[in-house]
């Protein structure tokens, strides 16, 4: 089922607005990104989740967090090592853009955030931020970045990391339900 421009459009809408909090320049509409700038973010993207996973692995001794951490880190580095590995066969350097720029200050301020709560308060706090990112980041991937890539390689690569982050999502739903 193709997604109607309704849904398209607030999810581009949702991407603008992260972006534009950087600052009224950095402003770039995610519907317009190259193939090289959607690689970009795909894989930021899962570098964040990464940084909140180890975030994760430090402070909290909760099993149903730990373990959901474990598997982001898995997940998101195999796929992250999947796209550096089709780069490297293209022989195509990622372009950095604003959307990227706007994610990663953004996580950064969340992890700062994250960084000074423990116990319940942190878990409860990572969990329902990674149920959140996942909805955020697979609408993208799903509604923005899948339809609009141009070279096939990319798109496939899309295609199955977000069945595995579809799950993750899941999983999300599940840790946040556990934790409260």
């Amino acid at each position: 089922m193709r997604p109607t421009r309704y849904l398209t459009a607030t999810l581009a809408g949702a991407l603008m607005t992260t972006v534009a909090t950087l600052s009224p320049a950095a402003a770039q509409d995610p519907g317009d990104l190259n193939d090289l700038e959607i690689a970009h973010v795909a894989y930021n993207a899962g570098l964040i989740d990464i940084r909140y996973a180890h975030l994760a692995l430090a402070l909290s001794d909760d099993p149903a967090v730990r373990e959901f951490a474990e598997l982001m880190l898995r997940d998101h580095t195999a796929v992250n090592e999947q796209a550096l590995a089709l780069v490297a066969e293209l022989g195509v350097t990622p372009q950095d853009n604003a959307v990227s720029q706007s994610l990663l200050d953004q996580s950064q301020a969340l992890i700062d955030e994250m960084r000074v709560l423990d116990g319940a308060a942190f878990d409860r706090r990572y969990a329902e931020n990674e149920l959140a990112y996942h909805q955020f980041v697979n609408g993208a991937v799903r509604d923005i970045f899948i339809p609009n890539a141009e070279t096939p390689e990319l798109r496939a690569l899309l295609q199955s990391a977000l069945a595995v982050f579809e799950v993750h999502e899941g999983h999300a739903e599940g840790m946040v339900e556990a934790v409260r």
